[in-house]
Parts: C-alpha cells; sequence; structure tokens
C-alpha cells in the first residue's frame, strides 16, 4: 500500500473507492467522471432497490466485515477511500476506518453537517429510535414518520398513533399497526410541498433522523413553519482520527492533492 502523497503521484490511475449511499458520494462520482487520471468505483450497500444510475463503475452489496473490506482494497489496488456513507451507517464508517488502517491506505471522511435547531423550532433531540417512541407520548397522535424503512420496527411498540410513513422502498410488513399511511418518494423536497402535505394529513409531530443536508431540510422548515414539533434522533458516533471535509469539491480537491496533479 501506498506512504505518501509522491507516491500517490506515480500512479497513472487513482484507484478510489468510494463508499456510497448519500448525495454527495454522488456528486463526487459525477466529478470524477471523464478525469483520466482517477479510476472510481462506487459502492453501494444496496438497500434501495432501484438506485439512481451514476457516470462511474457501481458494485452492489457489503463486504464481508473488516476482514473482507481489506481483502477488497488489496485484491483492487484501492489507494485512497471516500467514506461518503449515510451519517447514520456507524458500522460501515468503523469498518472503513480500521480495514484502511489495517491495510495503509489513505481515508477520507465525506460528512454533510449536521441540523441545527433554529429560532421557532421546537425540537426534542432523543439518541435512539427507542427514545423516540417514549417522546411521543402515550395519548394517540398523528406522527409523520421520516426515519426510514429499517427504523421502522420500533414503533409497533406503539400502535396507538397513527403514522404517516415516507419511504424510498415499500414498507411491507416493518411497521404492523393498526394506522398506517404510506407514502413512496425520494428527495429532493420543497416546503411548500411539505407544509402542504402535513396540513392535508393533519400532522401532529414529526419524526426525523438528523441527516444533515438541504435535500430533506424543508420538512424541518415546514414544521417551523406550522408550529409542530420535531422528534431528532442524534447521530450516531463515527471514527475520530479521520480526515473530514464537508462536500464533494472538497473530496474532489484532497484527491487532487493526493495524487500529485490537477486538470
Amino acid at each position: 500500500m501506498l506512504d505518501s502523497a509522491s507516491e500517490f503521484g506515480e500512479k497513472e490511475h487513482m484507484r478510489i473507492l468510494i463508499l456510497g449511499g448519500t448525495t454527495e458520494a454522488s456528486a463526487l462520482a459525477r466529478c470524477l467522471s471523464g478525469r483520466s487520471e482517477f479510476s472510481p468505483l462506487l459502492s453501494m450497500a444496496g438497500r434501495t432497490s432501484d438506485p439512481r444510475p451514476l457516470p462511474i463503475p457501481t458494485r452492489i452489496g457489503g463486504f464481508g466485515g473488516v476482514e473482507g473490506l481489506a481483502r477488497f482494497l488489496v485484491e483492487e489496488r484501492i489507494e485512497a477511500v471516500i467514506d461518503a456513507t449515510h451519517p447514520f451507517a456507524a458500522v460501515m464508517s468503523r469498518n472503513a476506518a480500521e480495514a484502511c488502517a489495517q491495510v495503509r491506505v489513505s481515508l477520507l471522511a465525506l460528512r454533510r453537517p449536521p441540523w441545527t435547531a433554529q429560532k421557532g423550532d421546537q425540537w426534542i433531540e432523543v439518541s435512539s429510535m427507542e427514545e423516540t417512541v417514549q417522546a411521543l407520548g402515550d395519548e394517540p397522535r398523528r406522527v409523520f414518520l421520516t426515519v426510514g424503512r429499517l427504523e421502522l420496527p420500533p414503533f409497533a411498540a406503539a400502535p396507538q398513533h397513527t403514522y404517516l410513513v415516507r419511504t424510498i422502498e415499500p414498507i411491507r410488513d416493518a411497521l404492523p399497526v393498526p394506522h398506517v399511511i404510506t407514502i413512496q418518494d425520494r428527495a429532493p423536497f420543497n416546503e411548500a410541498s411539505e407544509r402542504a402535505l402535513m396540513e392535508r394529513e393533519r400532522v401532529e409531530v414529526v419524526v426525523t433522523k438528523n441527516s444533515g443536508g438541504s435535500a430533506t431540510y424543508p420538512k424541518i422548515a415546514a414544521a417551523r413553519a406550522l408550529g409542530l414539533p420535531v422528534i431528532v434522533v442524534a447521530r450516531p458516533q463515527k471514527p475520530r482520527g479521520v480526515e473530514e471535509v464537508v462536500s464533494a469539491d472538497a473530496a474532489l480537491e484532497w484527491l487532487e492533492r493526493h495524487h500529485g496533479r490537477t486538470p
């Protein structure tokens, strides 16, 4: 594996693995498309059955833990890894940090900043989905759930609520309660449509992860405008000691520095 930026510069094509699942990963993929000095590969977890196509080679699926990822990096001669996974993909980020350390591959985290409460927001901050269920209380409420299909099962413990659930994929039997309204849609959204949806469905409380970014922020702005409380699930802790940037452009600049040349 490579030890310095100068060694990166000796390579004709820099082999890059992007661990994706975010709009930032997609933006970086588009930035790298057509750049002959880079040879990028985007890896997706496969939780979305119909991901949007991107202009670089893409693989779907896991690696088999830390050891599997470390082996992949060696076999594929990967020279740099960009962790652009979802802010809540804590396991993949830990695996990436450990695998890159094992085989001495440079790692950069592309992490969008979290949302912060603004004047007028009525946030209830929690650290888990179980805490979220408790925060909803015992009295029946109309709840707008925007946490993703995989996070729905804990809410079955509170079947008294009516849940408006928006996901990319069908929820199937992930939330077996009497009153569920489902919407299949994907970001980006806008504040006007989010406000109209909440008014039409008589939403009383919004539940969201603190994912950050602009694509889904309109629900936060709409809740603020309507005076609705928002239960916000805090991000899990990510590995420390990993260099971070907050945009695809900054990640590209990092890659250019490591490669030793710019276009």
